[in-house]
């Protein structure tokens, strides 16, 4: 059999995650990761999660957590979410939630609810390696997103309309976005939203981190603004992405979707067909852990994983040669450095893994079109501030060389 001929062309844009690959150089106990942009295990709510499970079982709710559920989620986890959004400025009620396998999920199906063959995603230069992979499949071509721009919006859409679609969606991580860390200025974010008004197209607002920040001033989430100048959810654009994954747990999958409820009807939808509804049992005690303790955990990942940025960024000023700029984030769990021109962040990586045994994420797999590949991603989330200073120096080593 072979099976390429019995294949999607979509399967053909399907790529291996960098990320995934380099997830198992963890298991080698001598090199100093900061690959992974994964929360440290050690920070789980593990006796809170311990407590919730026995406690789903021994309360009577035993047959719900084991059995078939409603498509939208556990109504419980939904009502709490949606209180969680009217406080940042969201107010909307759990008809407006949709739970989903971990956010990623959600980006798969908004992609393909939104991208048909030849269609345009406007998004960040770098921007979530994820987002690539999850709207590859669709077949879009992808556009630098500005939200400065001064191109003519007709002019845009010709364009996307001349190589066999439109443009769809504009897709960004707001709040310390992975990769780079930088946060998008209320400015820029209102400036979008005009933009996607004069283009017509929906905004998706992937907000994976923004409960991490460490120091500066909140800024409003981009669907926040927009219920601001429409009036309410129901007359807006932008989609909101959420998850427990960097707060909680990832193990667990839960993350959700907040947005009109047009959008989320039809979401529901995709999920009957995919995969009928999130695991029952993970959004029950997802919903104890979050109601009980969800506040005070998330101050002490701030309190961990903010001084684990710092420590980072001191060492980067003391250990970084000259012509190594890096990014000073205010939240998230991650550091962009760029090299000068003319190095290849794949190149180095395999050195520094068999040099100096560390390890991180070569920045050309953020670009849509593979290019600035003298950039690289650095995680401080799960290195101790020891790790970070030794693992640190030893790349500054390795660039002196």
């Amino acid at each position: 059999m072979q099976w390429t001929d019995v294949l999607a062309s979509r399967s053909t844009r399907m790529k291996a995650s960098e990320i995934r690959e380099l997830l198992k150089l963890l298991d080698q106990p001598d090199i100093i990761s900061f690959a992974g942009g994964i929360p440290d295990p050690a920070l789980f709510p593990a006796d809170d999660f311990a407590r919730a499970f026995a406690d789903v079982m021994a309360d009577g709710q035993a047959a719900a957590a084991l059995q078939y559920s409603v498509s939208e989620g556990y109504k419980p986890l939904r009502d709490w979410i949606a209180a969680e959004m009217g406080k940042i400025g969201i107010p909307c009620d759990a008809d407006n939630i949709l739970i989903t396998s971990g956010s990623q999920q959600a980006l798969d199906y908004l992609g393909k609810l939104m991208i048909s063959p030849g269609d345009t995603v406007m998004l960040g230069w770098p921007t979530y390696l994820g987002a690539l992979g999850a709207y590859n499949a669709y077949e879009p071509r992808y556009l630098r997103l500005d939200p400065f721009s001064n191109a003519d919006p007709a002019a845009v859409q010709a364009e996307a309309e001349a190589a066999g679609g439109r443009v769809k969606f504009a897709y960004l991580s707001a709040d310390f976005c992975n990769p780079t860390g930088e946060t998008i200025s209320r400015a820029g974010r209102e400036a979008l939203l005009d933009q996607a008004a004069a283009l017509g197209i929906a905004i998706v607002e992937d907000a994976a981190y923004q409960s991490l920040r460490y120091d500066g001033e909140a800024v409003p989430p981009i669907l926040a603004l927009d219920i601001a100048r429409s009036g309410g959810i129901e007359q807006t654009r932008t989609i909101y992405c959420g998850s427990f994954s960097k707060t909680l747990a990832p193990g667990l999958r839960v993350g959700w979707v907040c947005a009109a409820k047009e959008v989320i009807g039809r979401l529901v939808l995709m999920k009957q067909a995919a995969d009928l509804h999130s695991a029952t049992m993970s959004q029950m005690v997802t919903h104890r852990v979050a109601a009980a303790r969800f506040d005070d955990h998330v101050a002490r990942l701030r309190a961990t994983y903010g001084a684990r940025r710092d420590r980072m960024l001191a060492a980067l000023a003391r250990e970084m040669p000259e012509g190594v700029r890096f990014t000073r984030p205010e939240g998230g769990m991650f550091v962009w450095l760029t090299l000068p021109e003319g190095m290849d962040g794949a190149a180095l990586l395999a050195r520094a893994i068999a040099e100096q045994r560390v390890a991180f994420v070569p920045g050309g797999a953020f670009f849509a079109d593979g290019s600035n590949r003298n950039t690289l991603r650095l995680s401080f989330s799960c290195a101790s501030e020891a790790q970070i200073d030794e693992g640190i120096a030893r790349l500054g080593r390795l660039l002196r060389d």
